[in-house]
């Protein structure tokens, strides 16, 4: 048996299928190994398939071009086995399974991008605010076409981060397809250490507190307590998950039981027994007035969807943007052996209504597209400051604001100009608006 070791039951990150394409020869000799007994079901026996794949793999060791020992052969099989039962499922030899620990365990030189495949292709769910990838103008939706020079068509997930991934201070050079750009894009990229902060407050007017979560670590409970406990004042929450691609269940779990006091969370259905699992709400000291607005696109992923999706199945929040990503499956990482590893799914996730996650995302509320507000000033308008004897030394005192002054507070604020610059943050602001007064 083999013993289940759980580091994680999300994963930012997706794992890929990979399609191979085989030259064979048009002169086909038949099998001395063919096996005719198919039972009713038209399913070889479990005796006779394992039968099959040792004598497959000792043709593979006899006959192939290329030296190969048994050994190779059964890592290559598992690693074929393994990716075409689903998008995430993997067999990890001793380097990649080193490469998991460092990812979820502790700082490592990279870009910070959490990439997926989609339609086969290697896709950027999303770049991580602040890191080089987001600062190099990398975007959610983005197709890997080349990591400097290697092309990415038949690469799988695991060896695309691997590659990815370096000594900070080191370049790489990324080529994108980007959605309404005529040609490929070629992005110039430093990696660096990536420490991730995962919560963001700022405030919008007097009443509203903005909360950007760029990831599930494990300090965002801590974060998003720390935000509201510092703005006492407010009178509505908008947590924006925009990008977001997951990160820890008992952190996604934590936030909901923060606005939720009784009922089912989350749940996972799997095969073994033992795997379904229900997550429920606390009382303690949940938040069930204080209206709230939860911000998606497509990059909205895993964890982000059970935040999003429970607190709309409990009428907790409405939730505004774009259809989330879609990944609601649970893997668990179990070691076998040599200091290899299966990272495998065992269940899925499923909403408090009973819906799933798994490749229908969640659907918002109210579906606003990215984009920006277009603003016609009244050009014959008359202001206070227009007429000629307007209170100028009152202006004088407005007015002479220190700019480093200035400068300071648009990091902790949300201007009116920077709302107008993204329609689905100004829409969610006009909804929570909305709520505060229908309160």
């Amino acid at each position: 048996m083999v013993k289940k070791n759980k580091k994680a039951l999300l994963f930012g990150f997706l794992s890929t299928v990979t399609a191979s394409l085989l030259l064979v020869s048009t002169a086909q000799a038949e099998s001395p190994y063919k096996i005719d007994n198919i039972d009713e079901m038209g399913q070889t026996s479990k005796l006779e398939a394992y039968l099959k794949f040792t004598r497959i793999v000792s043709i593979i060791e006899d006959q192939y071009v290329d030296e190969l020992n048994s050994s190779d052969i059964i890592n290559k099989a598992l690693k074929g086995l393994l990716t075409n039962l689903d998008a995430h499922s993997s067999f990890m030899d001793a380097e990649e399974s080193k490469e998991l620990q460092v990812q979820t365990n502790g700082e490592f030189g990279g870009l910070g991008i959490s990439v997926g495949m989609k339609d086969g292709a290697l896709t950027v769910i999303s770049p991580i605010e602040g890191t080089p990838a987001d600062k190099a103008g990398i975007k959610a939706n983005d197709i890997i076409l080349k990591i400097d020079d290697q092309a990415t068509i038949g690469m799988n997930i695991d060896k695309a981060v691997s590659i990815m991934r370096g000594k900070p201070g080191t370049p790489i050079q990324l080529t994108v397809i980007r959605k309404g750009e005529p040609k490929p894009v070629v992005v110039d990229i430093v990696r660096d250490i990536i420490e991730i902060q995962s919560v963001y407050a700022k405030t919008i007017g007097e009443d509203l507190l903005y909360l950007r979560i760029t990831s599930f670590d494990q300090k965002v409970i801590e974060g998003i307590k720390k935000a509201i406990k510092k703005h006492p004042k407010a009178k509505g929450l908008l947590i924006d998950l925009r990008n977001n691609p997951g990160g820890l269940l008992n952190q996604a779990i934590g936030v909901v039981d923060m606005f939720v006091d009784e009922g089912v969370i989350v749940s996972q259905k799997g095969k073994v027994a033992s795997e379904n699992l229900f997550y429920n709400a606390t009382k303690n000291n949940s938040d069930t007035k204080t209206p709230l607005v939860i911000l998606v696109n497509g990059g909205s992923a895993s964890a982000s969807e059970i935040v999003s999706g429970a607190l709309q199945d409990h009428k907790r929040a409405v939730v505004v943007g774009e259809k989330t990503f879609g990944k609601g499956s649970v893997q668990v990482v179990m070691p076998v052996g040599n200091d290899e590893s299966l990272r495998l799914t065992i269940a899925r996730y499923y909403l408090p209504s009973g819906r799933t996650i798994q490749a229908v995302g969640v659907t918002p509320d109210i579906e606003v597209a990215p984009g920006e507000i277009k603003r016609f000033e009244d050009l014959i308008s008359i202001k206070e400051r227009d007429l000629q004897k307007h209170l100028e030394s009152e202006l004088e005192k407005v007015d002479g604001v220190a700019e480093e002054e200035k400068s300071d507070e648009n990091k902790t604020i949300i201007t009116e100009e920077q709302m107008y610059k993204d329609a689905q943050l100004k829409s969610a602001v006009d909804i929570l608006k909305a709520l505060i007064i229908n309160k």
